[in-house]
């Protein structure tokens, strides 16, 4: 088939035969098709979409394209987490360690933060010398000496995805349930780990706002991993106001840290426990998610989790200081409060507000080659359905100038909602989703 006309009847919205998608991904690697053939044909399936088996071939031919890993052997189950991204998300760094101590192992490869959302790997590289870019023959001694190691994505792995996701970010092809699925299940799959565990984002600060699709994209990813032999389950999670109460790279690991030692934002646990609970049982380990997370919950508060993040950071290059000092972070030079311009009950905290005026700050990147500056960000001092006071303050902005904290105070007040009557409580965590079906939580 001509690669016009393959194109063409993707465009029309016909199935494509998989020989013929498997030789136009394969003829993309090797130089045969044209960037602005694969952007045409991208955009044809963000508004076709892709049949099953379309999806499954894509997926195949994005593993195919690099090394793929196996840690079948013999030793403790191999689990991962993916997020679908959001604002303040941090739970990659305690549910690792948290994992590793109850005696999985976790090989993480993560990425950067891109758009309102952050990153994990710029997280971790605000931990003085922590080192995300090691070899894959290193990533494994961490993982079998630590029980988890955290890296940014190769190359190596599923580099046609990483060509492809490329191409998305610049042709308006991200928010495509098909695309994002094979990307993130390629991955996944090439890492060669036996279960997965996923948290998709529901809200103005995920990627999918709308309910009816963050779930329909939780479905797609939960039978794609399953078909690729991993056993996976899906959380719903919520995403309109952020995780925790920390944003910014630095200022989010002092929060993990917390959070390792017993401590944290009760939100933050609670996510982080329930992935790390659904985790365990698509491992095997435990039979219901009760019972794997009255085996975690003493890891978190006992210094054991905390203990293998330590490890972890020392084995990876990083100060390992900052977990008994995290003052030794990276700070922002200029502190300033943003206070309650009324009283009443807080309504709203916009993630995607908030996201983006980290972004402003420079936390974050509007371009993957754009840096970040760790230090900056905000730290939230009511949350969505406390009272507050005339003045008070609500939120610390982290800043490297005066100028930027006038223009996230903008940013933020368009972001603040604050009410007479009490809001409605809403839930951290709304649904399961696993390859037997979808359970309201």
């Amino acid at each position: 088939m001509l690669i016009t006309e393959l194109i063409e009847r993707k465009r029309d919205g016909q199935e494509l035969p998989v020989e013929a998608l498997r030789a136009f991904l394969s003829g993309y690697m090797d130089g045969e098709v044209a960037d602005y053939q694969m952007s045409a044909f991208l955009m044809a399936v963000f508004l076709r979409g892709l049949s099953p088996a379309e999806l499954a071939e894509m997926t195949r031919s994005m593993i195919a394209s690099g090394r793929r890993l196996d840690f079948r052997d013999g030793g403790p189950p191999a689990v991962d987490k993916h997020s679908t991204g959001g604002v303040g998300d941090k739970v990659s760094l305690i549910l690792a360690p948290l994992l590793a101590a109850y005696g999985l192992r976790v090989p993480m490869m993560s990425g950067r933060g891109l758009g309102h959302t952050g990153g994990t790997v710029d997280k971790l590289e605000s931990i003085p010398g922590f080192r995300t870019r090691i070899d894959l023959e290193e990533f494994k001694t961490v993982l079998n000496e630590v029980g988890c190691a955290m890296i940014s994505q190769t190359e190596e792995i599923a580099p046609l995805d990483g060509r492809l996701y490329a191409l998305r970010d610049v042709t308006g092809t991200v928010p495509s349930i098909p695309l994002i699925a094979s990307s993130i299940i390629s991955k996944k799959a090439a890492e060669g780990i036996q279960a997965l565990v996923l948290d998709v984002k529901c809200g103005s600060g995920a990627f999918m706002v709308d309910e009816e699709r963050a779930l329909a994209l939780a479905g797609t990813l939960v039978e794609l991993a399953t078909d690729q032999g991993l056993e996976t389950r899906a959380l719903l999670t919520d995403m309109e106001s952020p995780l925790g109460r920390k944003i910014g790279n630095a200022l989010e690991v002092a929060e993990s840290i917390e959070t390792l030692h017993g401590g944290g934002p009760a939100d933050l646990r609670e996510v982080t426990l329930a992935l790390s609970a659904e985790a365990v049982v698509a491992a095997g380990a435990e039979e219901d998610v009760l019972s794997a997370r009255e085996a975690l919950e003493p890891l978190l508060d006992d210094g054991r989790a905390a203990d293998r993040f330590a490890r972890l950071v020392e084995r990876q290059g990083g100060d390992l200081r900052v977990l008994d000092e995290p003052q030794r972070l990276p700070a922002a030079p200029v502190l300033a409060d943003l206070e309650a311009p009324t009283s009443g009950w807080l309504a709203g905290l916009d993630a995607r507000q908030i996201g983006l005026a980290a972004v402003e700050l420079g936390a974050g990147r509007t371009r993957v080659e754009d840096d970040v500056d760790p230090t900056v960000g905000f730290e939230i001092h009511r949350v969505v359905g406390e009272k507050v006071e005339a003045g008070e303050p609500l939120i610390t902005v982290h800043a490297a100038s005066e100028d930027q904290v006038e223009r996230a105070r903008e940013r933020l007040s368009g972001a603040i909602s604050i009410e007479d009557a009490e809001p409605p409580a809403r839930a951290t965590i709304r649904y399961r989703v696993t390859a037997e079906g979808t359970t309201p939580l």
